[in-house]
């Protein structure tokens, strides 16, 4: 079970990177496999230009879900992560699970997951959008020797997000792995 990892914030030291990495280091414990992609370490000619081409974009076609991270700009996603988006496919999510995930300055925020980023998620034909994870910048605090440490809603909000996803991925798997050998057999 690969999960890609897609980081749109900026700045690899933001909030939104760390929860990112969080993220990813939760499904490690799961023993998914998992990549990481940051928007920012692009190509600028690559997302200026819509190069498709670019090896990339790869990763995407070969995870099984994607953990999609973005700060909120002017209520909303990313631009870089909207370039990105807009090289991809129209069904360039299709079969996978996403885990949508912002962090804002504040719960004036909370909604531009769902009235931006998900829509645009649907639309490329992602099979399951789990529920959304929020966080403010008060919620998220870093520690140099422990690393994050997040509020109580948070963490809970992350550990659900986890187990769906992982949950998701080994059904997935179990369904695939039975139809595989249901044809074999066949």
């Amino acid at each position: 079970m690969t999960v890609l990892l897609l980081g749109g914030s900026p700045s690899s030291q933001s909030s939104c990177s760390r929860l990112l990495q969080h993220i990813g280091d939760k499904l490690a414990v799961h023993g998914c496999r998992t990549a990481r992609l940051e928007v920012r370490e692009l190509p600028g000619p690559a997302l200026l230009r819509m190069d498709a081409s670019d090896p990339e974009l790869a990763q995407v076609a070969a995870a099984e879900a994607v953990v999609v991270a973005t700060p909120i700009c002017k209520a909303a996603y990313t631009g870089m992560l909207k370039l990105f988006l807009d090289l991809l496919p129209q069904d360039g999510l299709q079969g996978k699970a996403v885990l949508p995930l912002a962090t804002g300055g504040s719960q004036s925020h909370l909604l531009a997951l769902d009235y931006a980023l998900r829509p645009v998620l649907a639309s490329m034909s992602a099979r399951f959008i789990l529920p959304s994870i929020y966080a403010t910048s008060d919620q998220l605090a870093w520690d140099s020797d422990r690393g994050p440490r997040l509020a109580p809603p948070i963490a809970e909000r992350v550990a659900q997000g986890v187990d769906q996803l992982v949950a998701d991925l080994t059904l997935r798997a179990s369904i695939t792995g039975t139809a595989a050998a249901w044809q074999v057999a066949a």
